[in-house]
């Protein structure tokens, strides 16, 4: 991965950009193809989180594939075309109603899960964004700690699980008007916890996230 040298020992090397050396190492052991798996929408209060799994072209990568938070709209737009015309992509999703009845992180997990069964071609090792590896994968796989910043597949992956959710949300605006999806996502901005003060919560708020749970 790309790195720029730290000119303090009390501080690790600066990670620049996502770089293809994770899935050139497991390709390296024998593992091929390797897919990115990353979600987006573990915080809001209401909408589904989203997965997706993507297995790029090593010939055909997107230029610019970056952790999809430091991208703006745009440019995840352009790439979001550009992964799907380039490479195998597979989404899944967990809904605000399975959160409840489960709970945040085993809804991402069972989705990035489902994700990664979805793709055409089998992967033979996974790249997980974050601390944890889906339970039942078929396959290898291995954690990274901010992945999307470090890991090219999963930077792709980061992208189109974010702008799928986005998109997702703004079609939700339409079917749920008042709240104001299309602009925050569901996230908790003062918006959006206001529209809910003043028309309470609909069918794709998660009722088990405060402030919507009811304790006792």
């Amino acid at each position: 991965m790309s790195r720029r040298s730290s000119d303090s020992p009390l501080f690790p090397d600066i990670i620049e950009a996502p770089d293809f050396s994770f899935e050139l190492s497991a390709k390296g052991d024998g593992f091929w193809p390797v897919a990115g798996a990353d979600e987006a929408g573990r915080g809001p209060l209401a909408g589904p989180v989203v997965a997706a799994a993507v297995i790029l072209d090593p010939d055909a990568i997107p230029e610019g594939l970056d952790d999809s938070k430091k991208l703006s709209a745009q440019a995840r737009e352009r790439l979001f075309e550009a992964i799907l015309a380039t490479s195998e992509v597979s989404i899944a999703s967990a809904s605000a109603g399975t959160i409840d009845a489960t709970d945040i992180r085993k809804a991402s997990l069972e989705a990035m899960r489902r994700a990664v069964a979805g793709l055409t071609s089998s992967a033979r090792f996974v790249l997980v964004d974050g601390r944890d590896v889906p339970p039942g994968l078929s396959c290898h796989a291995k954690a990274v700690v901010k992945g999307d910043a470090r890991s090219l597949s999963i930077a792709a992956a980061s992208i189109v699980a974010k702008v799928t959710r986005d998109r997702m949300m703004a079609r939700a605006d339409l079917a749920h008007p008042g709240y104001g999806f299309a602009l925050h996502a569901g996230y908790a901005t003062v918006t959006h916890r206001r529209a809910i003060e003043a028309q309470g919560p609909c069918a794709l708020h998660r009722m088990s996230f405060r402030p919507l749970r009811q304790d006792g």
